[in-house]
């Protein structure tokens, strides 16, 4: 049976990663160009950088949710085989998909938060073209959210696949023994 502490403690992580990477989409930076003070150059301005720290917490927080998972599950490779059941091959199947969207969710999220950080630092003169005040593009958090919501459910239906194949029923006992009675 699926251990309803552990699924209640990885829907807070996702939960939570979920709304850190909703949030990151909601304040990513923005830039403004605008002159020094003597007129002689442009820069790039850039506001709060908030949605960096946003990014990475959720990055985070998925990454513990999928450690808590795999370590109960014996990351489907160390431990006892399982029986081979229909919730086998549902297990194996969730599992891969599973680190799939997991592997997307953290890439999305990271490269967020790695582009959202990066600011221009340099100045042109004013005759010239402006800088490139370059910032993250719209949807790359949204998608890391899309993603975290995605691997939240696929992990907690591994898991639970996982746990019922697990402990499945074993006929006659589970070990192949010869019935000893008494002879008369």
């Amino acid at each position: 049976m699926a251990s309803k502490l552990l699924m209640i403690v990885v829907s807070v992580l996702d939960i939570i990663a979920f709304g850190l990477a909703v949030a990151a989409e909601q304040r990513r930076s923005t830039a403004t160009i605008r002159k020094d003070e003597e007129d002689e150059y442009n820069m790039c301005i850039y506001d709060s950088d908030i949605s960096t720290g946003y990014g990475l917490g959720a990055f985070f927080l998925l990454m513990a949710s999928q450690i808590l998972i795999m370590v109960a599950s014996r990351c489907f490779c160390c431990g006892k085989a399982l029986n081979p059941t229909g919730s086998r091959a549902c297990a194996v199947l969730l599992f891969i998909f599973c680190w799939i969207t997991f592997i997307i969710a953290e890439a999305c999220l990271l490269a967020g938060s790695v582009r959202n950080a990066y600011h221009t630092k340099y100045r042109t003169i004013f005759s010239e073209q402006p800088p490139s005040c370059e910032t993250v593009r719209k949807g790359v958090f949204a998608a890391g959210a899309a993603f975290v919501f995605i691997t939240s459910i696929i992990s907690q239906f591994y898991y639970a696949s996982y746990s019922k194949a697990r402990g499945a029923f074993q006929p006659y006992g589970g070990e192949a023994n010869v019935g000893m009675g008494a002879y008369k």
